[in-house]
C-alpha cells in the first residue's frame, strides 16, 4: 500500500511544514522550514480530479463520461475546487512561506 503525503496536521487540522529533505542514495539532508506546494495541499479527492481533468486534456464532457455523472456536476465539482485552490492561495504556507 503506497503512502500518502498528509497535507493536515491529524490532530488540530492545520497545514503540516515539511522540516527535513534526505537522499536515500546518498545521505546528503536540507533541513528548514518547507510549506507543500499548492497542489499537495489539496484534499487526496482534489488531487485526484486535477490529474483526471489533465489526462481528459482538460475535457468536462470527457471528465463527467468518465465518472458516470452529468456535465452540470463536474462543472460544479470544478468550481468548488476552484474556490479551494483561490483560498490556499490566499493563505500564508506554514513555516511563513508563500
Amino acid at each position: 500500500m503506497e503512502k500518502k503525503l498528509p497535507n493536515v496536521c491529524p490532530s488540530c487540522g492545520r497545514g503540516l511544514t515539511v522540516r527535513r529533505f534526505e537522499c536515500e542514495r546518498c545521505g546528503t539532508s536540507v533541513e528548514g522550514a518547507f510549506g507543500l506546494p499548492l497542489l499537495a495541499r489539496l484534499s487526496p479527492v482534489d488531487q485526484t480530479l486535477v490529474v483526471s481533468l489533465i489526462k481528459a486534456s482538460g475535457s468536462l464532457k470527457e471528465l463527467a463520461r468518465q465518472y458516470g455523472v452529468s456535465y452540470p456536476t463536474v462543472r460544479n465539482r470544478l468550481d468548488e475546487l476552484i474556490g479551494r485552490i483561490e483560498k490556499l492561495e490566499s493563505e500564508p504556507i506554514e513555516g511563513g512561506l508563500k
